[in-house]
């Protein structure tokens, strides 16, 4: 992992703004796009980026979660990530849609949600090639959540996090709601 991250991190957000004020499929609704300026982020913080072991869990129980438009969705409890934001113990679970799936999931909410961040809660997506490392830990950056996509329009259906993924601490990093 030699490039450096938050270089990575300000080319992503920049190339997903094009995206969300440019392209046909973008969530941004056609009469919002002409007066989109980019999306609102936290500054780029080192301390909500974690190098960390996944506890993968023995049995990966199937969970069912609800949706944005009071549908559900199943998902595999993979494993889970403990860590410490400001002093305080945190874990999130992470989840797979299948077995064969190498990505985690990792959806919270946490004390910003509903004041300065999206108040359905943020996602994260964890790929291997990306954020993996040699040792086999994964890098969680928070400065990487992001909103799903139903913080733009109700055009679409979201996995809502499952309480179990919702922190009492602060994570100050990665998008900002959507005004």
């Amino acid at each position: 992992m030699s490039i450096d991250w938050r270089e990575t991190i300000r080319r992503q957000r920049a190339e997903k703004d094009d995206y969300f004020a440019e392209h046909p499929q973008s969530p941004i609704p056609d009469d919002e796009r002409d007066s989109f300026e980019g999306l609102d982020h936290f500054p780029i913080d080192e301390a909500f980026r974690f190098t960390l072991a996944l506890r993968e869990h023995d049995e990966k129980e199937r969970v069912t979660v609800s949706t944005s438009t009071e549908g559900e969705r199943e998902y595999l409890r993979w494993g889970e990530f403990r860590f410490e934001v400001d002093g305080e113990e945190a874990t999130l679970q992470a989840y797979k849609t299948d077995r064969e799936d190498a990505r985690l999931w990792v959806p919270f909410r946490d004390a910003t949600s509903g004041e300065e961040t999206y108040g359905a809660g943020r996602y994260l997506d964890l790929e291997p090639a990306d954020h993996r490392t040699d040792d086999g830990e994964w890098v969680v950056d928070f400065n990487e959540a992001y909103n799903p996509t139903c913080a733009y329009s109700d055009r679409y259906e979201c996995p809502l996090p499952p309480t179990e993924n919702w922190l009492e601490v602060a994570i100050e990093a990665g998008e900002k709601t959507y005004e």
